[in-house]
């Protein structure tokens, strides 16, 4: 496992690391055996860094970290989230009183004294804008009850409002080769002031592993039948914004991406840590084999300039005019 250096901070994290709203719930069913197996799984491959959220399964994807970290809880860093057990539009969600106990549940369920990094959960600009938030959590770093913190965003415009934030030390972006506008500033901003990037959605909720047709349906409780125009949050969430057809057309395109590479997951998240502006990739899971497909992107095969040219005019020239809402 190769490890690198979350922007300015002093945690080394492994490139390859895992998001967890997947083993919490909103996407299918869920199993806490297979879950933990996972987590036991990719630790032992030398992850050491897990996402996760207050609101993922209630609660629960923080539950499993506790039970799977128990011991190593020096070892292994977390980063968890705040603020959509909220309304999420209301500045006084975003109070010290609020922020304060969330927190502390989020510390109690995961069984640790101190989170390691504490984001803001994909909140609406206006809130960036006021900026109380960050003095909110700016506290709390004083007393130590955070190493970090940072923001998940949604938008471009939104990371460039967080890097305005002297003590913002990282940033959660949605970024894959269907979703590849952060490169052409945010990314680079980020590095250049010393700012983590943590990728999600780097599958595109699936799309990018080649495994769907358009005839592939979805649990009721499941985002990617719920969510896909963004009834219940943004809807770049949900297959990076795509149309769910058209993403499956788009995926048989990109089938080449395997080769040399084993899977198209493989070759997706490969992609992904070819920018060096990125700290990690943070690909949810559900069992241990695709705990072990998203393991083994580390030892595939690098892009050539022409492959990376190829894939940059696919998404400009395929991908863009079709990606719906702001980002």
């Amino acid at each position: 496992m190769q490890y690198r250096q979350l922007g300015t901070t002093d945690l080394n994290v492994s490139e390859i690391s895992f998001g967890t709203w997947a083993i919490g719930g909103a996407w299918g069913s869920t199993n806490d055996t297979e879950a933990l197996k996972g987590l036991e799984r990719a630790m032992e491959a030398g992850v050491n860094f897990f996402d996760t959220a207050d609101v993922y399964g209630g609660g629960r994807s923080e539950e499993l970290l506790a039970r799977a970290t128990k011991g190593r809880e020096k070892e292994i860093h977390i980063a968890s989230k705040f603020c959509r057990a909220g309304d999420i539009h209301d500045p006084a969600t975003y109070s010290e009183e609020n922020v304060r106990a969330w927190l502390e549940n989020s510390l109690r369920r995961l069984g640790r004294e101190q989170l390691d990094l504490y984001q803001i959960h994909c909140p609406p600009q206006h809130i960036l804008e006021d900026g109380q938030v960050f003095h909110v959590l700016d506290k709390l770093q004083q007393e130590g009850k955070i190493r970090y913190y940072g923001v998940s965003v949604e938008t471009v415009e939104e990371g460039l409002i967080c890097l305005d934030q002297p003590n913002v030390r990282a940033l959660q972006v949605i970024f894959n080769i269907f979703r590849q506008k952060p490169l052409e500033e945010l990314l680079p901003k980020a590095k250049q002031q010393g700012v983590g990037i943590l990728t999600r959605v780097p599958l595109a909720s699936g799309l990018l592993t080649g495994k769907f047709t358009t005839g592939s349906t979805f649990a009721e409780d499941d985002h990617r039948n719920f969510n896909r125009e963004g009834q219940a949050f943004n809807v770049g969430e949900t297959f990076a914004g795509l149309p769910f057809e058209k993403g499956v057309e788009l995926s048989r395109s990109l089938e080449w991406i395997a080769k040399g590479r084993g899977s198209m997951t493989r070759g997706a998240l490969k992609w992904i840590l070819e920018h060096d502006e990125v700290t990690c990739v943070i690909p949810g899971f559900k069992s241990v084999e695709q705990v072990e497909d998203n393991l083994q992107a580390e030892e595939s095969a690098s892009y050539t300039e022409e492959e990376m040219h190829k894939l940059r005019r696919m998404y400009e020239e395929d991908v863009l005019p079709f990606i719906q809402g702001h980002y």
